[in-house]
């Protein structure tokens, strides 16, 4: 890539992921609970990745890149910065991102570490990366972001809205989802979800943060009214796609952008969208846990819902909450399901991450410079249909054993993985064919993994 001239349309060229082989149905967990349609209604979910003790978030990460790079033909010294977005460490001081660079060979000329707040920190990546192409210091090579998470919860209610996967993005100039110049943040203060145990359960306040993400849309909506107006109404963007923890939240956020926009002012009755929506207004924080309220909005909007956000829950749903790569794997599901078609279209994200840090940015469609980056190559590489279906159904039982063997090695020196077997004491399920896995934790700390034979 030349550098003489100064890069235009700076975004995502291409676009790769990985989930697990394993997953549990929702309706298994409502079973197991006794809870029938909790989940699956309740939390707008279908099913959920998993991983036993044979993965950490270095072999889940690393198997996302190399699927980028082998998929789309990158070298690794065409890549000048590699950005990893992620809240599971393994290490408090070593980036994951220094785990992938045995991806990289002898190639060590590569900017970027990790970068962490909750499920935010793979859209710092993205911010990051774009930024860095769009500077001076740019010196004509490709930006790779990776990110993604295992989500697990103690046992109890919050259990069911984890989930494992990764998202790696490719990012250089000339990109058919380029990325649009106006953005907007809403930070604050909060204590809605952190982890402060040494282990990887989070403390979680679920009505606080579902307070949190909806006023953080309430707030990037507004701030992106003010940045670009013109820009910035629903009929504006063709789709919608958000941060996922589960996707009743998405079509919570969704209605609020609607009641924002003011398209449901006269629809909604008792009390009046306008006095909700006014700023400073004192009704203001009861209408982020009124349940009439809410009911109303998502009836109102369930049309625009539809057509703007639906094509973009399809991993998610299938997948679970994979925190930093959650908005991308939306992302991922939309190309997946329109292809070239997004060509001209505007594409709005929502990205959140608890503590918190929350920013709404859009992507325009367009024509790749280079057909090889073309989305409906994205979409032939990704595969997603395919590889959702070829996954391995779990029983609730075996979702329960793997996350207590990850408990007991959490944290432990000097073990090889042995993985969880099924009820029948079959072996454990596969991992993919080209999934890295963890060989040992040696009695230093000190990770190694099995790269794949293909």
């Amino acid at each position: 890539m030349a550098t003489t001239e100064r890069p235009a349309n700076v975004g995502i060229l291409a676009m790769e992921w990985y989930a697990p082989q394993t997953y549990v149905a929702q309706t298994s967990l409502e079973e197991q609970d006794g809870c029938g349609g909790k989940y699956v209604v309740g939390l707008g979910q279908e099913a959920m990745a998993f991983v036993d003790d044979r993965e950490d978030i270095g072999s889940v990460l690393l198997t996302a890149c190399r699927r980028l790079l082998t998929g789309f033909g990158v070298a690794p010294a065409d890549v000048g910065r590699l950005e990893v977005g992620t809240e599971t460490l393994v290490d408090k001081s070593k980036s994951v991102k220094t785990t992938l660079l045995q991806l990289f060979g002898d190639h060590r000329d590569v900017e970027g570490v990790s970068s962490v707040n909750a499920c935010y920190g793979g859209t710092a990546a993205l911010l990051n990366a774009c930024a860095w192409v769009e500077s001076s210091a740019w010196d004509g090579k490709y930006a790779v972001v990776v990110c993604g998470d295992i989500a697990v919860y103690e046992p109890g209610p919050a259990r069911p809205s984890g989930g494992c996967g990764a998202v790696a993005l490719l990012v250089g100039p000339g990109a058919p989802l380029a990325l649009e110049p106006a953005r907007a943040t809403h930070a604050m203060d909060v204590w809605d979800f952190y982890k402060p145990h040494h282990s990887e359960f989070a403390a979680v306040d679920g009505k606080l943060s579902q307070a949190c993400y909806l006023r953080s849309v309430d707030g990037c909506w507004a701030g992106l009214k003010r940045k670009a107006p013109a820009a910035t109404t629903l009929d504006a963007f063709d789709h919608c796609v958000f941060h996922a923890p589960y996707n009743k939240l998405v079509q919570k956020g969704f209605a609020r952008l609607a009641l924002g926009d003011d398209v449901l002012a006269g629809r909604v009755a008792d009390p009046p969208a306008a006095d909700w929506c006014a700023a400073g207004a004192a009704p203001y924080e009861a209408s982020l846990a009124d349940r009439g309220l809410d009911a109303a909005l998502r009836k109102a909007s369930a049309g625009a819902y539809d057509a703007k956000v639906a094509p973009a829950t399809l991993i998610p749903k299938q997948i679970g909450n994979t925190y930093t790569a959650s908005v991308f794997a939306g992302l991922l599901s939309l190309v997946a399901d329109r292809g070239d078609a997004l060509a001209g279209k505007r594409v709005l994200l929502f990205s959140y991450g608890s503590g918190s840090v929350a920013t709404m940015y859009a992507f325009k469609g367009r024509e790749a410079d280079d057909a090889k980056f073309a989305l409906g190559e994205t979409r032939r590489v990704a595969d997603v249909p395919a590889r959702l279906a070829a996954r391995a159904p779990c029983s609730a039982a075996h979702f329960a054993r793997a996350c207590d063997v990850r408990v007991e090695r959490y944290g432990k020196p000097g073990y090889a993985p042995t993985g969880a077997a099924e009820t029948d004491g079959a072996a454990p399920v596969p991992l993919a064919a080209d999934a890295f896995a963890l060989a040992a934790v040696d009695d230093k700390h000190i990770r190694s993994y099995v790269a794949p034979a293909n």
